[in-house]
Order: structure tokens, then sequence, then C-alpha cells
């Protein structure tokens, strides 16, 4: 597998670029390299996908430090996966939803996409699950079979674009592609439009979608469709979107590809050390031995106990931060052997606490009276 190209490199600006000029180069580099003025050019497309997810990492502040800090393996399964122009167009919209960008890629036959938001339980996310959604779509009208003609009619070409659907346009030094303004890009005059839809050749619809969940996604996680969106007119349908929203856990936290668990041990397991039982995903119980001397906030390790990779083999770890618990209140007995523990303490000096005394003293003895 060819080694990632630096996004800075891709896009030609340095590192400390700001927003603006993130942006001025992808735009530059979008219009050179989109397919449509590269017909049948492979390179060219994949030029146009690199930039693009160049700029979706770079214009993102969050994924640009991680970047910055980490490289490629920072924003690893947090970038998008960018199939087709028609991605691009949905995910930067900014940049390309109106004046020279918007009539140059402009695809009038294609139906438009749809966004769901979608929730899901922490261990839905985590290992995936299958999700049925009910939308509400333009769907191909019933009636006229999609022509939009009223039954018993036909279409007739349109005379000012000669049924090709598109004009062409002298601006600067382009010749730009811009749909026929008479009849929309179709090509076509309905002068006897369908009554259900009104010539539209498409009506809404509530309909419902099973959508796989793949395991790993996260909070924030964008998931594509294909051809799950609006119909269009006599091209194809467009993408649904879904934009996933995981539920917060009572017992986990999530850190990237691990989970993270707090557990509360008693003080004498944490000074003589013990075997417990945790919980993990799925109702499991794992075994962890706690080491003699374990201090509060210490981390244990459960190997492959995580989440797994989105775009990657494997699975991250489960983490299990200790918590020593002090009684508030003891019986007679424990407090009679705590103060016989005490008072090997004072003759005991640990080499942690004898540092921390001869730095107590040192400070006051230099600090001025």
């Amino acid at each position: 597998m060819a080694e990632k190209r630096d996004y800075y490199d891709i896009l030609g600006v340095s590192r400390d670029a700001t927003p603006d000029d993130v942006k001025s180069a992808y735009r530059k580099l979008a219009l050179k390299y989109h397919p449509d003025r590269n017909p049948g050019d492979q390179e060219a497309e994949t030029k146009f996908k690199e930039a693009a997810e160049a700029y979706e990492v770079l214009r993102d502040p969050e994924k640009r430090v991680r970047y910055d800090q980490y490289g490629h393996e920072g924003v690893k399964g947090r970038v998008a996966d960018f199939h087709d122009a028609s991605d691009i167009f949905s995910a930067f919209e900014d940049i390309f939803g109106g004046g020279l960008f918007g009539e140059f890629f402009q695809n009038t036959n294609r139906g438009a996409n749809l966004r769901v938001e979608v929730e899901l339980e922490f261990e839905e996310a985590v290992l995936g699950t299958r999700k049925t959604l009910e939308v509400t779509r333009s769907e191909t009208c019933e009636t006229c079979r999609g022509s939009g003609c009223r039954p018993g009619t036909r279409p007739s070409a349109c005379s000012y674009c000669r049924g090709t659907g598109q004009v062409r346009q002298v601006q600067a030094f382009f010749q730009i592609r811009t749909a026929c303004p008479s009849c929309g890009g179709s090509g076509q005059i309905i002068k006897s439009p369908c009554s259900r839809c009104d010539g539209l050749g498409r009506a809404p619809r509530r309909t419902r979608i099973e959508v796989p969940i793949p395991a790993g996604v996260d909070d924030g996680s964008r998931l594509r469709v294909p051809e799950k969106g609006e119909s269009g007119y006599r091209g194809r349908p467009g993408d649904l979107y879904c934009f996933i929203r995981v539920r917060p856990h009572p017992l986990f936290q999530r850190h990237g590809d691990h989970i993270l668990v707090d557990v509360p041990i008693t003080f004498s397991q944490a000074a003589l050390g013990a075997d417990i039982e945790v919980p993990g995903l799925s109702a499991k119980r794992h075994r962890v031995t706690i080491p003699a001397g374990t201090q509060s906030g210490d981390i244990l390790q459960i190997r492959g106990g995580g989440v797994p990779r989105l775009h990657g083999d494997g699975r991250g770890d489960q983490l299990v931060r200790i918590s020593v618990e002090v009684p508030k209140t003891l019986s007679p007995r424990q407090q009679e052997l705590l103060r016989e523990l005490a008072k090997t303490e004072e003759v005991e000096v640990t080499p942690e606490r004898k540092s921390f005394f001869e730095k107590v003293k040192a400070y006051f003895t230099e600090s001025p009276s």
C-alpha cells in the first residue's frame, strides 16, 4: 500500500496556513481536478479525492491538531470515506453550494441527498447493529411512472437546448456547462403535467430503510448509504447520510478505540493485592489481578477488550482505572488494627514519603523569612 502524502503538501500550503488559506487552496485544486473537466482521467480523480481528504482534516480544528501531533495515525478512523464526487459535494456544501462552483458542478438529474440523525446505545455503536429508519423522501410518482406527464401524453423536446438539457457559457478562461434555463436540465418540456406530482415525476412518500451500522462507529460519525436519498429525474437517486449520536453508558467511557471503566477497591486489596472481576462489553466479565501496592488512579489494561477498529483490523483495549476507597466508618476492631499499622508507618518511612519530607524541609529552609 502506497504511503499517504502529507495533507499540507497535497494542498500546497504551509503548516501555519490560516483556515482561509486552506479553503482557497482546496477550491483551486477541486476546480483543476474535477472529473467533469477531466473525463476518464483516473489520476485526476484520485487527486480530486486526495485533496478532499486533506481539506476535510485541515479545515477541522480538532482533527488538524491531532494530525499535527500524530500524523495520519492521529486521524485514523476519523476521516470521511469519499466514494465519488457527490460525496464530496455533500460534505463541503459551503464551497460547492453556489456561484461558479455551483453552476460548474451541477447535476440536475440526480436526486437530492438526505440527512438523518441516528441515535445509538453505547454497545450498539461499539459492536455494530442494524437500524430501521423512517424517512420522508421524493420517490418516483406511481401515476405517471416518473415521466411527469399526464397518462396518455408524452413530453416534447426543448427547443431552447435542442433536447440536450445543457447550454454552454464562457466565463473568464473557462467554458462552463449549465442547466438549460427553459427545461431545467431535463431536455424536455411537459405540456400536460401529471395531476398527482405536478409534472415533477416524483412525489413525497414515507418509507422505511434498513441501515447496517458497522462496529466501531463513534459519536459524530457519518455513514453514507448509497442511492437511498430522493429519486432523481431520469437520473440516479441521491444518497442517505446518517449522522451518529451515541448515548452515554453508565459504566464505560470511550477514548478512541479504548474503553475505560472505573473500579473501586478496598484499602486492603490495594495494599495486599487481589484478584477481582470487572465488567466488560456484552455483559462479559474479566478476571483482573490487582498488584500489591496499587495506588488510586493506576490503570490496568485488558488487551483486546475495547472497540473494533472501524477502518482497520483488531480492536482497542479495555482500561481499568483503580479507585482506592477509604472507609468513612470503622468498627472498634478495625480502628485498633489501623492504629497498630499507623505505629509501624511512623517507624518505617517509605522512599516516596522520605523524598517528600526532604523537599518540604528544603523549601522552608531556602524560603526567605
